[in-house]
């Protein structure tokens, strides 16, 4: 069986990652303030959650500090929220302000992304934000909806995901999401 690490930023949503992840892979949750660059040694993926922290208010060198060793991993990395957010940041994105989405969402599927296999074009997330990210460098932008221009974004050569919606807390299209990652591991 595959093993999972939830890199948890204090998300109240992380215990709703451990339940999807769960029927498809051993895991092991660690506060982020836990980790190091060799925390991901033996797991064969690696979950970040969301977090109550705005990237726009908060000086967020630590996390990106911290967390630079994604960017020469080999293993597969979803980042989730937050974790979709520092990911874009760790490669140069822009972070924005944006009007709060808190509600299910349509996200549209425009580009062939494997954590989005078996999904319908367009499809419905949860969505709990109020900043977004721009796409950044290396990336690809995969689906976007009429609230946030970057919902999906995929590494151009590396298996490294974001998702700027909740897949834990969005039914079984969420649950799919989970499936098709843990898949990649």
């Amino acid at each position: 069986m595959k093993k999972l690490l939830i890199i948890d930023f204090g998300s109240s949503k992380t215990p709703a990652i451990e339940t999807m992840v769960y029927e498809f892979a051993d895991y092991l949750t660690v506060p982020f303030e836990e980790t190091n660059d060799t925390t991901a040694i033996d797991f064969d993926g690696v979950i970040l959650s969301g977090a109550p922290i705005l990237i726009t208010e908060q000086n967020l060198s630590h996390y990106l500090e911290r967390l630079n060793w994604i960017k020469s991993t080999e293993k597969p990395v979803l980042g989730i929220c937050f974790g979709h957010q520092i990911l874009g940041l760790l490669y140069h994105a822009y972070p924005a302000r944006m009007k709060d989405c808190r509600t299910m969402n349509e996200i549209e599927q425009f580009a062939e992304c494997p954590i989005l296999n078996r999904l319908p074009q367009i499809f419905e997330m949860q969505e709990d934000h109020c900043e977004s990210i721009s796409i950044p460098e290396e990336f690809v932008l995969v689906a976007n909806s009429d609230e946030c221009i970057n919902e999906v974004m995929q590494h151009e050569k590396k298996s490294l995901y974001g998702v700027q919606f909740h897949p834990e807390v969005s039914g079984n299209y969420g649950a799919i999401i989970f499936e098709n990652f843990i898949q990649l591991c």
